[in-house]
């Protein structure tokens, strides 16, 4: 399909034509250097991993990023300035910081190098650049950066909380015997503290200039000033390893603030600190307790600080009963307390509350991603009719699979418990509920009186399709109305946009944006709904680059990884989840899933150039391949693991661990050395070459055979592991892509791979020249694929090839999810190899557009959102002709590479079928758009 490339350097006539169409000068552009070009100011400003204009940021060392405008006369950065003042009214002085002309194309990244800055400072900063005519923008608008609280001392406040010490809750749990493989149920003892309301009231005198709210929570929290929600945020704080750092939020509440008298006044649950993870919580536990500090600053200069410590009063006999992650919620409303966070309620009932001190060793750090949002709202699309239906039951089908909670508007019966269950599926029209395991996953609410009543649970998450009520008012005949789905996820912009002439290959990637959207709830889990909903590390690192295309979550995975380096162990192991809370079996290492800690860092940094993130990261990567060396004999790994997970046709051989083991750590060896590069540690990285090339050798010689063939069972991933991490060369690279080909083919191409080796299969069969062949699995329909899943009602990607099918119903396993992201790594070669859009350096700089064409597609377009800007691809081919369009974004330069065509015209222009044969890719393109037509043999 790939007999010849295409090639056209931008020079001489045509490139000058190319640049006349592409870049769109005017004549009154050509001014004198010295003047200020008739141009657009540099746009978007944002620091670190994306804020705009943030209140309470965290680092202290700020990182700046632009872009040129689209619509700006020039096409290059060729050098900048950036000013930073205390005042906006002083920019031009610059007291903290003027970098002055500095003579660099970046535009991203660019570190702050003027005084240091501290907790609560706000700052003011612009930036101008010089084109390639050495022509100065106008300065960009002013944005703002306002610091959080950056250290422990600058908390004046203590923890408080409710003195009582909870309750004990039964409930069955699984529990399986890894050596007999059997399961069992058995009852157990669980931790339970009810949620607690506290208030404080305080005077503020006139002239409010302004008020801060810092606050966080040991638990989740919601705080209120004057009976107003400070926040719509959802599950705050967060989740870290708490016993080394808990985030803090920082909130601007100077217009909740009135002069005289004042109540603040919040509400704590379990959340991920004291409730269950994963397994019964330890009966010690402590429990939630908020910490907050309220500053207010007058006209005169004078600051007030209303902090958490013993005059707060607090309450467990509010109407939120009981709340956990995975057990639900219990609303009574007859405990109602009318105005209770208003400032003239009558609190003298409540308790003193229990202080502590702040623990030194915790890291009180602001928040350094957004917090999780209702991001959508979906209504309920049908009622449903089920099996043997109930009186007074009734099922909603949301119509999508989520991570949310419900809004309920429903008529109710005085004391009549409404019960509010969920689930992915329905099981042949039944309920199903099995694979949420020991979960409840169910909310109650009492009415106190009779009527109609809107209820949203306010402390608890769930992962659903299906509601199911019972308890209302069932003289009332069920409506849609009745229930909407409230879409929970950490606040980022999804911009996914990928659109084909393929409906089920649309389905695919819509699903994919599900699954995103239902495991990005402040850490990257693993499933929403089961007692689970952990920080799986091998999931992690399949489906970040990923991510990548289709949402804003730099900042995310940025954030979760200072996680990761604060649970990697003593030895250099990297826990299986993160954060981790002490499970013995999650603080195991495993290959594949520890490898996240290099993994990670270098394939995010390709899309983004943010050498920052390496550098952080650096010295937790050093002691992984330290902790990958103590597993490894004569250079190969005996490093535990979970092999390549859920593997289909296992009972056929499944890829031997060791395998697996040593690949990754060539992976880690082999991306530790181009760090270690990056950031000028020239010794580190001979070492990591070095041992590589040992790693490679043992590799070889150990797990194949003198054809090539690997001496185990022969599974897809037994060689999409070697030719993914150049682990072969010559000779043994062809037999290993003949062989991979071979099992793919004996499959009917059908996949065979699990978590591992799946999101390597598409960028492999690319690379060897076989995106017919990738196309050929994309598009099978029966199982395994991706199309079974849709044609059995996905609406999420799923955990298992065979988790659910409308003729069987659910897979046997209770381990079951119908809302993983793993399988949806798929999704990046929508972007880069269907759409063609690639980084050829780190960042954008330099960008290469390779589409993949195929008969089964005549259209695909979409883009991503570069830190240069937005790259756009959109192809169309109608009986062999194509009409592709590309955009690239300013300060960057694209190579074109796509199978072979004839009749080729640019922007119009036509190409010589001499100059054609003589370079094979359009290469070296300044921003622009540009028009490409011809004909493409073989689609």
């Amino acid at each position: 399909m790939y007999s010849a490339m295409i090639k056209v350097r931008c020079l001489g006539l045509i490139g000058f034509m190319l640049l006349l169409t592409a870049c769109s000068f005017e004549p009154n552009d050509m001014v004198n250097s010295n003047k200020i070009v008739n141009a657009t100011a540099p746009i978007g400003l944002k620091v670190g991993e994306g804020f705009v204009d943030p209140i309470g940021y965290y680092e202290k060392t700020p990182r700046f990023s632009w872009l040129i405008s689209p619509k700006a006369n020039y096409q290059f950065q060729q050098a900048f300035q950036i000013q930073v003042a205390s005042e906006a009214a002083t920019i031009g002085a610059a007291d903290l910081w003027d970098s002055q002309k500095q003579l660099s194309a970046n535009n991203a990244w660019i570190k702050y190098q003027g005084k240091p800055l501290a907790s609560r400072q706000k700052v003011y900063w612009r930036v101008r650049i010089w084109d390639e005519q050495d022509k100065v923008s106008p300065w960009s608008e002013l944005a703002t950066i306002e610091l959080g609280l950056l250290s422990n001392q600058d908390w004046q406040g203590q923890w408080i909380r409710h003195p009582e010490t909870g309750e004990t809750d039964n409930f069955d749990f699984i529990k399986k015997d890894r050596k007999t493989k059997t399961q069992k149920v058995i009852k157990v003892s669980n931790k339970v503290y009810r949620p607690e309301y506290l208030r404080r009231t305080f005077t503020a005198q006139p002239t409010i200039e302004q008020a801060r709210l810092y606050i966080t929570s040991k638990g989740i929290f919601n705080a209120y000033i004057n009976g107003k929600k400070v926040s719509e945020d959802v599950m705050t704080p967060g989740w870290t390893p708490y016993l080394k750092r808990i985030e803090t939020l920082t909130y601007d509440v100077t217009s909740l603030v009135n002069s005289g008298n004042n109540v603040l006044s919040a509400t704590v649950a379990e959340g991920w600190y004291t409730g269950r993870i994963l397994k019964p919580r330890p009966l010690k536990v402590k429990p939630s307790a908020l910490l907050a500090q309220l500053e207010i600053r007058y006209s005169d200069g004078s600051t007030q600080l209303v902090t958490t410590d013993k005059n707060w009063q607090v309450t467990l006999d509010g109407p939120i009963r009981a709340a956990g992650n995975y057990d639900g919620e219990t609303y009574d409303a007859n405990y109602e307390m009318p105005g209770w966070n208003n400032v003239d309620f009558n609190a003298q009932s409540w308790n003193k509350v229990i202080s502590e001190e702040i623990e030194p060793q915790v890291a009180l750090s602001p928040k350094r991603h957004q917090t999780p949002a209702v991001k959508l709202e979906l209504p309920a699309i049908s009622i449903v009719d089920v099996a043997n239906p109930k009186q007074g039951v009734v099922v909603f089908d949301m119509g999508q699979n989520m991570l949310g909670v419900p809004e309920l508007n429903i008529p109710v019966i005085a004391n009549q418990k409404v019960t509010v269950r969920f689930a992915e599926a329905l099981n042949k029209e039944t309920f199903y509920t099995k694979n949420l395991r020991s979960a409840k996953a169910t909310d109650y609410y009492i009415p106190a009186t009779s009527g109609d009543i809107n209820y949203v649970p306010t402390f608890t998450f769930h992962g659903y399709r299906y509601v199911e009520l019972s308890g209302f008012d069932s003289s009332k005949p069920p409506e849609l109305s009745w229930v909407k789905g409230r879409v929970l996820h950490s606040d980022f912009d999804v911009t996914a946009n990928f659109e084909s002439s393929h409906q089920k290959l649309n389905k695919l990637a819509e699903n994919v944006v599900w699954g995103l959207r239902g495991n990005f709830l402040d850490i990257p889990t693993d499933c929403p709904q089961r007692d689970e909903r952990l920080g799986w590390t091998g999931d992690a690192q399949v489906f970040a680059a990923p991510s990548m295309y289709m949402a804003d979550v730099y900042g995310f995975w940025a954030a979760w990884m200072e996680s990761v380096r604060e649970a990697q162990a003593k030895d250099g192991g990297v826990p299986n989840f993160v954060p981790n809370k002490g499970h013995g079996f999650g603080k195991l290492a495993s290959a594949g899933w520890g490898d996240v800690a290099v993994i990670i860092p270098w394939e995010l940094y390709l899309l983004n150039g943010d050498k920052q993130f390496l550098q952080d990261n650096y010295a937790m990567i050093k002691r992984w391949i330290d902790f990958h060396q103590s597993k490894s004999e004569q250079y190969t790994s005996s490093l535990r693991g979970f092999k390549d997970w859920l593997q289909p046709y296992a009972d056929k051989g499944q890829t031997p661990q060791h395998l697996i083991s040593t690949a990754y750590y060539a992976r880690s060896l082999d991306y530790a050395a181009k760090i270690a590069n990056v950031l000028g540690h020239e010794r580190d990285a001979v070492t990591y070459i070095e041992t590589l090339s040992k790693v490679k050798q043992a590799f070889r010689d150990t797990y194949y055979d003198e054809n090539t063939k690997v001496k185990s069972a022969s599974t897809q991933t037994s060689y999409l592991l070697p030719i993914a991490f150049d682990l072969f060369e010559g000779q043994d690279l062809k037999k290993a892509q003949q062989h991979l080909v071979d099992t793919i083919e004996a499959t009917g191409k059908h996949l065979g791979t699990g978590f591992l080796g799946t999101p390597l299969l598409a960028q492999v069969l690319q690379n060897i020249g076989r995106s017919d062949l990738m196309f050929d699995v994309l598009f099978t329909e029966t199982y395994p694929s991706w199309f079974y899943s849709i044609n059995n009602g996905a609406t999420t990607t799923w955990e298992r090839w065979d988790s659910y099918s409308l003729k069987d119903g659910f897979s046997k396993a209770s381990m079951n999810s119908l809302n993983h992201y793993a399988y949806g790594a798929v999704a990046k070669w929508f972007y880069e190899g269907i759409l063609g859009i690639n980084a050829a350096s780190p960042g954008f700089k330099e960008i290469n557009i390779a589409p993949q064409f195929n008969q089964r597609l005549t259209q695909a377009s979409g883009s991503y959102k570069t830190p240069q800007g937005e790259v756009k691809v959109s192809w169309q081919i109608v009986q062999g002709k194509l009409d592709m369009q590309v955009t690239i974004p300013k300060n960057s330069h694209a190579n074109v590479v796509f199978p072979q065509v004839e009749s080729l015209t640019i922007n119009g222009v036509s190409i010589a079928e001499d100059e054609l044969l003589k370079k094979p890719m359009l290469s070296n393109l300044s921003p622009g758009v540009y028009r490409l037509k011809g004909i493409v043999q073989g689609v």
